[in-house]
């Protein structure tokens, strides 16, 4: 049985990289498009205390682990954005909610090239360094798939919402 230090090692460096960066493109687009909310109170940050929200960050996967649950399940507290305050709010909205996702693809590709330079590490950090390669490409690609899901609260909710509104007329004109 492998030591639980570096399973942990194995996951949760991987896990709150991907965390950290999908939060913090959602508020670095937010005020490329006008919304300066997150930046104000410092979610712009790559800081993963700044993300985290004890019970869907901590508590329920910790409680999920205790169960043995077949699967893990958690969230982080999400970036505050004043969408009234983006320069176009319908189509700036898009950008913000799928800037998450887009940023967990991106380290996903990240994570699968740099397997290439595995081969130059020196021999002992070889597996855990390829270890933690594998789950952040299955973590973040994972993360971008589950939050494109059209459903509200979700970043493809958002998308989806925002995409409609512009097929779809308003009902009290």
């Amino acid at each position: 049985m492998p030591n639980i230090l570096y399973l942990a090692s194995i996951w949760v460096i991987p896990t709150v990289v991907a965390i950290t960066f999908h939060e913090a493109a959602h508020g670095f687009v937010a005020r490329l498009f006008g919304d300066e909310t997150a930046w104000r109170v410092g979610r712009v940050s790559l800081n993963p205390l700044k993300h985290i929200d004890p019970i869907g960050t901590i508590l329920l996967p910790g409680f999920l682990l205790l169960l043995h649950s077949p699967f893990l399940f958690g969230y982080a507290k999400p970036v505050p954005i004043n969408f009234r305050a983006l320069r176009n709010p319908r189509r700036d909205m898009i950008w913000v909610a799928a800037a998450g996702p887009a940023m967990n693809v991106a380290l996903a590709i990240v994570a699968a090239l740099a397997f290439h330079l595995v081969d130059y590490l020196p021999g002992t950090a070889v597996l855990w360094v390829a270890e933690n390669l594998k789950n952040a490409l299955i973590i973040n690609v994972v993360l971008a798939v589950f939050n494109m899901f059209p459903l509200p609260p979700l970043d493809g909710g958002r998308i989806a919402v925002g995409v409609l509104r512009g097929i779809i007329p308003p009902l009290h004109e």
